[in-house]
């Protein structure tokens, strides 16, 4: 029986999507789940504003407009390291070290032992991981401040085994790890995915801004009605291809005692292979690989051979600028190649053919065992080139908008649209999930 009252005529004509959102505000649990998630993100937002010390503000701004990769790194900081905050890496080195433990576990037999043990081995790669994020965090500090410093933002600041080096360098590193724990408790205890719902945080925060920028710009309101039908196009069309899935027939049978004699039960059920099932990955790895060259060549201005390095650094800042169609070429291959390259790795780990092999299922008409794995593969790969197509072609899709539009103060992020939408999506199907389990009707019902 539903729990809501069906003679109110005003809950019954409400849209149903209202009426889910009331219901979830009602049931105790879930009111309580959701207050401690926005609560998480208050408490991450103020962390996000808490400064490092001796900051030239002028010279930060005129650093993120010469530097992509602190743009980069910005969207996952969620805003605070264009404010050069303790939390100024946000979760990026997790981000890093959870991707690095993926592709290592199949290649080191160890962690490959570790994630077939069920919980405890997952627990255990979840140590790892953040064990391995604490060296990557204090590389990428060094390697920020370094930027920062050569930029003239730390103008009295003297990099070596020094005090304020070493403050700056630990503030910034727990307040990665104070974020991280901030993003577990919220998948513990609140809604969602926490680590992506701080990045979902910081993006919302931006938004308002830079909307206003958008507003500014003068002679350019056709130019933003465009952009607004764009985004709410490409935000469909990544709906369509996020939840966009092959389901693969599969039968189960197994054999029960009954009746003083044995008996075959058959069931069926489906592979849910998804188009698109590397998310956003390929896109991280395919901008740090374009903006690595000329970062690492930034390092040694000012070296030994300062001209040589200089002139790598000025060739890759100019082959690789966004402004350029070179980068956008280059940036669409690499994410067309990391996205078979980080679903083959992932699919590999599942050994989804033991396993309906171990439970007594297959798929009609292929063989239990290596036929089965060797069919998955080419259904996997068949599909990945969609998914492959749909993510370089939102990974390109900011210089075509901003062509077509003329409106350069407001530019629609790749990252950005993906993130919001796939956590939007993961939130709502808890919720609905939740709300099911009590009876209500839910979002998609």
């Amino acid at each position: 029986m539903r729990q809501r009252q069906a003679s109110n005529t005003n809950t019954e004509n409400r849209p149903q999507l209202i009426q889910s959102l009331i219901d979830a505000i009602r049931v105790p649990d879930l009111r309580a789940k959701i207050f401690f998630t926005f609560a998480m993100l208050i408490v991450f937002r103020f962390v996000a504003h808490i400064p490092v010390p001796g900051v030239n503000l002028q010279q930060l701004r005129q650093a993120f407009e010469q530097q992509q990769l602190l743009g980069f790194l910005d969207l996952f900081s969620g805003g605070a390291l264009a404010d050069l905050s303790v939390a100024a890496l946000g979760v990026y080195p997790y981000i890093t070290a959870s991707i690095l433990m993926q592709i290592l576990t199949p290649v080191v037999g160890r962690l490959k032992a570790l994630s077939q043990e069920g919980e405890f081995g997952r627990q255990k790669i979840n140590q790892y991981t953040h064990y391995l994020t604490v060296p990557i965090a204090f590389l990428q500090s060094w390697g920020t401040l370094t930027i920062l410093r050569q930029s003239g933002v730390l103008p009295g600041v003297e990099f070596g085994m020094n005090s304020h080096t070493a403050a700056m360098l630990i503030s910034m590193v727990a307040g990665t790890m104070f974020l991280v724990w901030i993003g577990e408790l919220i998948t513990e205890r609140g809604l969602g995915n926490g680590i992506s719902i701080i990045i979902f945080g910081g993006i919302v925060a931006g938004f308002p801004s830079a909307v206003g920028r958008g507003l500014l710009q003068g002679g350019v309101g056709g130019g933003l009605l465009l952009l607004t039908i764009f985004g709410f196009g490409i935000i469909y069309i990544i709906v369509l291809f996020t939840e966009a899935q092959r389901r693969v027939p599969v039968q189960y049978g197994k054999s029960v005692f009954r009746g003083g004699r044995m008996q075959r039960q058959t069931g069926s059920s489906f592979l849910p292979l998804r188009v698109n099932s590397a998310g956003m990955i390929p896109l991280i790895f395919a901008s740090s690989i374009i903006i690595l060259p000329g970062t690492i060549a930034s390092y040694f201005k000012g070296g030994l051979n300062p001209n040589f390095f200089e002139r790598i650094a000025r060739f890759f800042s100019s082959a690789l600028d966004p402004a350029n169609f070179g980068y956008w070429i280059a940036l669409f291959i690499l994410v067309f190649v990391f996205t078979f390259f980080y679903t083959m790795v992932v699919f590999q780990q599942q050994n989804l053919s033991e396993n309906l092999q171990r439970n007594g299922g297959f798929i009609p008409g292929i063989r239990p065992g290596k036929p089965t794995q060797e069919y998955l593969n080419k259904v996997v790969l068949r599909i990945t080139c969609g998914g492959a197509f749909f993510l370089a072609s939102v990974a390109i899709a900011p210089y075509f908008v901003t062509l077509l539009t003329g409106v350069r103060s407001l530019t629609l992020s790749s990252f950005a649209l993906l993130i919001m939408v796939g956590v939007a999506l993961d939130t709502m199907r808890q919720l609905e999930t939740q709300l099911l389990m009590r009876n209500y009707e839910g979002f998609i019902n």
